[in-house]
């Protein structure tokens, strides 16, 4: 049974309880504050978006950018050294190097962190960067590698973004790079797992492209353990990275499931991204209920179905052993596409947005089915998935399913795609096998028991593409410890790019004398900011830490989407999202609440009672150096703390 998401309703911040009728004035309240002996610190905290970003973009940064808070470097005749977006995007490509293509298709825990979702709605990080992704690529804007070769080789196996990621990360290090990957393209699961329509080919070539321009190699259509041996990697190269990714897909656990017309969701997608595969049968049932799952169903549901193709045709294809000309002279017809979860539909771990898509093309979705069975005919073709109602839960991060007896019925079915998950092919790379069907690596993404060895991506676990980003940055700066003869270091709590305050004095061309940290207790030393502490690396600033008040409602500025029916999807392979104009990119930046850093709004200037918190001369101030303290004045009455929206200020000095 189909059926669509409630998407419930927002409510900008009130600042008043349910029943309470009373008008205060909020400034009486500020006023009426206590003195004590805390005076203010100012504390730099990672926002939850970035903590919740598993590539670990510096968001809050290249946000303040765009809205101009965070301005540009100068040149030396005192102009801006580049525009805004070329210096968002370089804030934003010092973790991810593929934003144009995870603009598009990352599902943006990001924006389920955000903060701003206590006011209204999420600030579109991921649309921003879909934005900068863009105008890099039609500016042709370049990587700068500053670093000097360290004569070191490293050899990266798999093509795909933990890999490329790691490369891009070793290469701007300086060392000499060589991805090996079996395919004809590289990109991994974003080209051979991800329709084209969600990725388009020429904007991940432009992005891969870059990438190679720091001088990576690449050795397309070489598999390691058959066409070079893993001793020839290891003799020739001073560490090797391991990032192949899960590209076999599981097989339906039930019997019967080897049946011609049922395939993985891997083999589907690949045969399709290939040019192989230009019908399904007219009745397709996909299970699943992840991303990958609703890949699938729409580009079923896109290809369509020919009326008197011969009913092998499909699997031929997906298994590569014939092309589809037929399908250039006959009639297409639409497909009938049903997808099924053991979830119900609501708390399917697909992108919710994708699974609106789904719906409104007139795919069919399940939800609460459990496949027990395959109903074959007398050629042993698959002619229906047999399916039971079933109650799942996820306990202790094991899966549990409770089928519930009675509810069988079969679902007819001409082609069955099992997309419920991916495996790692370990063929001549067997010894990295933990018995698992995984790699095992520690924080630092070296692999047990491998010396000079790291991994990253699916080989660990299969997750998002965002994932694998962040293991294949992680990974290099291992590898990249691991050739200075330097101990790896322990990884921080919060693994994410974060705002240097020290980087940006330097870019100001600001004398720094002392850089001890915490500075704590400090007054009249030449230090960046008095009492400041940065505590990125540890610490997440919740929203009730912010000052909501200062926040009115604001709408997402939301890129425009084609919504497709059931008639028009046929055979339309056309890109879906739009990407924001740059006057919404800068408005939605602005609705950023900059968690845990000034956004100088003077707040804390402008309430303080004593004079005490004042402006940093212009041609001192920078980002996070925009106010300070004259202690002499202060008596601790806390009104700057509770006025600053963002939580950068704290009381707790003298503590």
């Amino acid at each position: 049974m189909s059926s669509t998401i409630e998407v419930p309703q927002k409510i900008t911040f009130r600042r008043y309880k349910d029943g309470d009728n009373k008008v205060h004035r909020l400034n009486q309240k500020i006023f009426q504050a206590s003195h004590t002996y805390k005076c203010p610190t100012y504390i730099q905290s990672s926002p939850p978006c970035q903590a919740s970003c598993p590539s670990g973009e510096d968001i809050r940064g290249y946000l303040s950018i765009a809205r101009g808070t965070e301005k540009p470097p100068l040149g030396a005749d005192g102009k801006p050294a580049m525009s805004w977006q070329e210096y968002a995007w370089r804030r934003l490509t010092e973790a991810n190097p593929f934003p144009s293509v995870m603009g598009r298709v990352c599902p943006a825990p990001c924006e389920t962190g955000c903060n701003r979702n206590e006011v209204e709605d999420h600030v579109g990080i991921n649309s921003v960067e879909h934005f900068l992704g863009e105008y890099a690529i039609a500016n042709k804007l370049a990587y700068r590698k500053t670093a000097q070769p360290t004569g070191k080789k490293v050899a990266v196996i798999g093509g795909g973004p933990a890999s490329l990621s790691c490369a891009y990360q070793l290469a701007l290090k300086g060392h000499e790079v060589t991805v090996f990957d079996e395919h004809e393209f590289l990109g991994g699961m974003m080209r051979y797992g991800i329709p084209g329509f969600r990725t388009p080919r020429d904007v991940l070539d432009a992005e891969i492209q870059r990438i190679l321009d720091l001088g990576v190699k690449a050795r397309l259509k070489c598999r390691v353990g058959k066409d070079i041996t893993l001793a020839e990697i290891r003799e020739d190269f001073d560490a090797v990275f391991l990032g192949m990714g899960a590209q076999s897909g599981r097989a339906l656990p039930i019997a019967d499931s080897e049946a011609p017309n049922v395939v993985t969701a891997t083999a589907f997608l690949k045969a399709f991204n290939d040019g192989r595969l230009q019908h399904v049968g007219k009745r397709v049932v996909v299970v699943g209920g992840g991303d990958t799952s609703i890949d699938v169903a729409t580009v079923a549901r896109r290809l369509g179905h020919i009326a008197h193709a011969k009913p092998t045709d499909a699997e031929h294809a997906i298994a590569g052993r014939m092309a589809h000309d037929v399908a250039k002279v006959s009639a297409k017809q639409g497909a009938e596409v049903t997808l099924t979860s053991i979830f119900n539909i609501d708390k399917m771990q697909a992108n919710r947005h994708e699974i609106e898509q789904a719906l409104a093309e007139g795919i069919e979705i399940r939800g609460s089915l459990a496949p027990i069975g395959i109903v074959r005919s007398a050629d042993g073709r698959a002619t229906a998935l047999r399916v039971s109602r079933c109650e799942a839960k996820l306990a202790g991060g094991k899966l549990e399913v409770r089928i519930i007896e009675g509810t069988e019925q079969d679902i007819p079915a001409d082609l069955i795609v099992s997309a419920i998950g991916q495996s790692v092919d370990f063929a001549g790379l067997e010894e990295f096998n933990n018995g698992k069907g995984a790699v095992s690596t520690d924080r630092n993404y070296l692999v047990a028991g491998q010396k000079g060895v790291f991994a990253g991506g699916d080989v660990i676990r299969p997750h998002l593409l965002t994932t694998a980003i962040g293991h294949g940055s992680i990974a290099a700066d291992g590898i990249h410890h691991y050739l200075n003869g330097q101990d790896l270091e322990k990884r921080p709590k919060i693994d994410a790019h974060q705002f240097d305050l020290m980087r940006k004095m330097a870019e100001k061309g600001l004398e720094i004398k002392e850089t001890h940290e915490p500075m704590r207790g400090t007054y009249s030393s030449s230090v960046a900011v008095h009492n400041f502490d940065n505590r990125s690396d540890r610490y997440i600033i919740p929203h009730d830490k912010l000052f909501l008040g200062h926040f009115s409602y604001v709408p997402r500025n939301q890129r425009d989407i084609v919504t497709l029916s059931k008639e028009t999807a046929l055979g339309n392979f056309e890109e879906r999202l739009g990407v924001l104009s740059q006057e919404k990119a800068v408005a939605e930046a602005k609705r950023c609440m900059s968690c845990g850093m000034c956004f100088e709004c003077d707040n804390c200037v402008v309430y303080c009672p004593q004079t005490a918190v004042y402006r940093v001369k212009k041609n001192q101030a920078t980002t996070g150096r925009y106010v300070d303290t004259d202690y002499n004045k202060c008596i601790g009455c806390h009104i700057c703390a509770d006025v600053c929206p963002t939580g950068y200020i704290q009381m707790g000095l003298g503590e």
